[in-house]
């Protein structure tokens, strides 16, 4: 699939993003993408990358059921894409070499953009990149431990902050290592989610590496963002982010664009309804358990009615669901004939926590070769994310 995604259309990818793109949220933005595409007329096969959560290598290795669950399928998803995070060259190797061997994913993604302060206080995420050696251990080895028989990617940030950029560096020893891609979100992990993604490290990084795809993320919030993305980087595709939260068609409207077709109108508030309606009965089937699913429902309420009016009470009762018979009744009190207003549909959504100093390791931008005792602090990362 990765050779005709790269030989013909540029690629979408959705973004992993914890707590959210799970079995349910995957299911609904393929089923939401199509649908807007067939009520125009258009077809096609959907080859978009539709990214699990982030997984921790240790949890993997240890068979954690939870984690176990991240890297768990529906039967009809055409490409099985895994995002695992490590610092560890052997554990992330040995979590590959497991995906693979057990036949458990196609498509590997190696995370190092994570800007969560938990994660780059130990070296971790978008941090561990500043460290040239450790950074080139672990994608060697993931790419080792694939054994050629699925793809490995990876996904950086463009560095801590503006004084320690890494991507460019970082770039070129993923290239060097085989992987099948690069995506860049255009922020430091300083910038976290504020301000404004540049772009131009994008265009910057393409023209680094020639020879490795580049796939383009941040602020795209409509088809028309990632067409402009692709003219203006010269990337090879895009990753979506929170653009889509709420908006699970997205990807179909970028499908149209790239073909050259016209990208389909916003949906109908109607169809919105239902959408919500799909999501949070595919999260209690998911959980097997109602209140847990429409618990984790709660926090799409407000990404779903951006751009439609539903009043403040409805708002704030759909925030605290714990039926879905309570969401029927919240729902069937929205008009479902409202045009959705499209220029507000498409403003940004998701976290915008401004800029932010980033917690690091004691010493860690002394040097950017790993010491040893840097080498046991980033260790702890790992067992901090997987809950050991």
């Amino acid at each position: 699939m990765f050779a005709d995604l790269l030989s013909t259309n540029p690629v979408i990818e959705l973004a992993p993003m914890a707590g959210v793109t799970n079995r349910a949220f995957r299911r609904v933005c393929r089923e939401a993408s199509t649908d807007i595409r067939k009520a125009v007329g258009q077809t096609d096969l959907d080859h978009t990358v539709y990214v699990a959560e982030m997984t921790t290598s240790q949890a993997l290795l240890m068979r954690h059921p939870e984690t176990l669950d991240l890297v768990t399928f529906d039967s009809d998803e055409s490409t099985r894409s895994a995002q695992l995070y490590g610092v560890d060259p052997d554990i992330v190797g040995a979590a590959v070499r497991m995906l693979v061997d057990e036949d458990m994913a196609d498509h590997v993604d190696l995370n190092f953009g994570c800007p969560v302060p938990k994660v780059t206080r130990k070296g971790g995420g978008s941090a561990l990149p500043w460290k040239r050696d450790l950074f080139t251990s672990i994608v060697n080895s993931a790419v080792s431990n694939a054994q050629g028989k699925v793809p490995v990617t990876v996904k950086m940030r463009v560095g801590i902050d503006d004084d320690h950029i890494t991507y460019l560096d970082a770039g070129r020893i993923a290239s060097q290592a085989g992987v099948t891609w690069v995506a860049l979100h255009g922020r430091t992990a300083a910038q976290y989610y504020g301000g404004k993604a540049d772009w131009n490290t994008i265009a910057r990084l393409v023209e680094h590496i020639p020879n490795t795809p580049v796939l383009g993320n941040g602020d795209i919030w409509s088809a028309s963002d990632a067409q402009r993305m692709l003219d203006q980087t010269g990337a090879r595709g895009v990753v979506i982010g929170r653009g889509c939260l709420g908006r699970p068609w997205l990807f179909g409207q970028i499908r149209a664009s790239f073909a050259g077709e016209k990208v389909p109108t916003e949906p109908t508030a109607g169809v919105i309804l239902n959408l919500m309606r799909r999501h949070a009965d595919l999260l209690v089937q998911m959980h097997g358990d109602e209140f847990r699913g429409c618990q984790e429902m709660r926090k799409h309420m407000a990404w779903y009615l951006k751009g439609v009016v539903a009043g403040s009470e409805t708002r704030g009762a759909l925030s605290l669901i714990s039926s879905l018979a309570e969401l029927e009744q919240l729902l069937s009190t929205i008009n479902p004939d409202q045009v959705l207003d499209e220029e507000l549909a498409k403003l940004p959504r998701g976290r915008t926590t401004p800029d932010r100093r980033v917690n690091l390791p004691d010493g860690w931008l002394n040097s950017q070769t790993m010491t040893s005792g840097e080498q046991e602090t980033v260790r702890e990362a790992e067992l901090a994310v997987s809950g050991g």
